[in-house]
């Protein structure tokens, strides 16, 4: 036999492959199906592939499911995984799956096939089935037990008390998890649009003819409107964990000695601010702007629950999260040593009740119209993203501590960060080369519009491809300007590196509506990379860009 026979083709492999593989068009319809989805279900080749929709396998539960949340959430975010089904095989079986699907889209972005990975999951259904006769068993166990002996009965009853305990917890992390999937989404495509209504509005508000009082504050009003709404989208993506971070050593007793002015000002005169800051305390490393806006939503928050005034003690201190602490987490926390911020007021304090839903997005005790329910989950999702842990302290009438913890930073030589720069200068170019590149038309204008206002020569292209194409032509180029996500095959970075092996030197800044891979790594920007994150104003982006082009970032 010649070596060559060994070697198994792709198709065979495709084909007896472990777990089942389909291919279906947008609405459902089976394009393509391997031999093992076949021989799990008992079916035909011909039966299937042209003549069924996935979801006609499904259970009745399961065809819900798939209209209701797995078809909207997969044209959201362009892939959902372990998603559990029951495909009804031909002699009337039900066979669990777990179905990982990725949609791809063709050159202009739309929909084109779903890939569907599924894995056999009998073990798995017949594990749970198990551990829930095991359950029942113990349950039993226990009734007789308590005949015997009262105090073994307490024992018993303390240990299934803490079990329920841990599944209620469980569910909760599940629930939020679920949800920070779909506001993510909702977010990133909202900061795209936010993008373009900002860039247009300030293009009407500088080219507005004196004398025009009534449109300017017309503009004034729509500008606000956009800066809330970016700020709500920015909360949304801070508690689904989609926000870049730029973490940074941070000094955290400096940092909050260095917001003292700005939270006497949020607080008002009847709130006495208090700030109790340890000796020798750690470093820690996170991002200072959103460790700063943590601090201040729960300001605000501690204001609003002392509508006759109080007092506000912010305070800090070194911490160790032992193991028995983080097990009895739902939440994975590893142990160790973690710098602590918390904030505590002399408020109305919560109930059990609000205190398990205090982190969900839009969830408030707030009059309507008072508040939008995003600050907590903001400071959740940050402090999360940022490998932390928050907890909670609060009774009724006796006001409400929320303590911080933020891993210990050892081994750094940056000097730390006391505060983040706040003010921006709009500083105009001189006739620098700018490529921008964007795929999505309207973005691409704005940007375009906005840099050649400023002073700058603009060039401009809607792929990678293109983008190399005026590299080529124009060796003036002084900075690229692109998206992180691109159609045509090429994404931002791919193309930065490009352009690196090509040109070498010339300056790269990113923008993008939420964290991607491309550049983003476990909720923090790669080493050398520098992004403007959307939506971003007229004055944001003359500052970044001139500090790309000095070579000041």
């Amino acid at each position: 036999m010649e070596p060559g026979a060994l070697i198994e083709t792709a198709e065979e492999l495709y084909e007896s492959a472990p777990c089942g593989y389909l291919s279906t068009l947008p609405d459902g319809t089976i394009i393509r199906v391997n031999q093992t989805f076949l021989t799990w279900i008992g079916a035909d080749r011909r039966d299937l592939v042209g003549q069924k929709c996935f979801q006609e396998l499904l259970s009745i539960g399961g065809k819900i499911f798939y209209d209701t949340h797995f078809a909207p959430l997969l044209r959201m975010q362009g892939f959902v995984n372990e998603i559990a089904f029951d495909l009804i095989c031909a002699d009337g079986r039900q066979l669990p799956v777990l179905a990982n699907t990725v949609q791809k889209l063709d050159a202009a972005g739309r929909p084109m096939v779903h890939r569907i990975t599924l894995f056999n999951a009998t073990d798995r259904r017949r594990y749970e089935r198990e551990l829930l006769l095991a359950r029942q068993k113990a349950e039993q166990a226990t009734e007789e037990l308590r005949r015997l002996n009262e105090t073994l009965e307490e024992r018993v009853a303390q240990e299934v008390a803490e079990r329920l305990k841990a599944e209620d917890a469980l569910r909760q992390a599940q629930k939020m998890e679920a949800v920070g999937q779909l506001t993510g989404g909702i977010a990133h495509d909202f900061n795209n649009l936010l993008t373009i209504i900002v860039g247009n509005i300030e293009l009407i508000q500088r080219r507005l003819p004196e004398g025009h009082e009534r449109l300017q504050r017309a503009t004034d009003h729509a500008m606000e409107a956009t800066r809330r709404a970016a700020t709500l989208t920015q909360r949304l993506l801070a508690f689904s964990r989609r926000q870049p971070l730029d973490p940074k050593p941070i000094d955290a007793n400096k940092l909050v000695a260095g917001m003292s002015e700005l939270l006497r000002r949020t607080l008002g005169e009847t709130v006495v601010l208090e700030a109790v800051l340890a000796g020798g305390l750690w470093r820690t490393q996170a991002d200072p702007n959103q460790l700063e806006n943590a601090i201040v939503n729960l300001a605000v928050n501690a204001r609003d629950a002392m509508p006759s005034g109080g007092k506000l003690t912010i305070e800090t201190a070194n911490a160790r999260l032992d193991e028995a602490y983080v097990e009895a987490l739902a939440e994975p926390v590893p142990p160790g040593q973690y710098v602590q911020v918390s904030v505590s007021d002399t408020g109305t304090g919560m109930d059990k009740a609000t205190m398990e839903r205090v982190f969900e997005p839009f969830f408030t005790t707030k009059e309507a119209g008072k508040g939008t329910g995003l600050g907590l989950s903001q400071v959740y999702g940050f402090v999360r993203q940022s490998n932390g842990h928050v907890r909670i302290y609060s009774e009724l009438g006796e006001g409400t501590t929320i303590k911080i913890y933020l891993p210990r930073l050892i081994g750094s030589d940056e000097e730390p960060v006391e505060r983040a720069a706040r003010a921006l200068a709009t500083v105009r170019g001189s006739g620098e080369t700018i490529l921008v590149v964007e795929d999505e038309p309207s973005l691409r204008a704005y940007a375009v519009e906005a840099l050649r206002d400023l002073g700058y020569r603009v060039l401009e292209a809607a792929d990678g491809k293109g983008a190399l194409a005026i590299l080529e032509q124009h060796p003036e180029i002084e900075l690229l300007f692109t998206d992180v996500v691109l159609t045509g095959g090429m994404n931002g970075r791919a193309l930065a590196e490009e352009v690196a092996r090509r040109k070498p030197g010339v300056p790269v800044l990113y923008t993008t509506g939420y964290t991607a891979n491309a550049i983003v790594h476990h909720g923090r920007l790669d080493p050398g990379m520098h992004l403007i994150g959307k939506p971003f104003t007229y004055a944001e982006l003359a500052a970044k860009v001139r500090q790309m082009l000095d070579g000041s970032t």
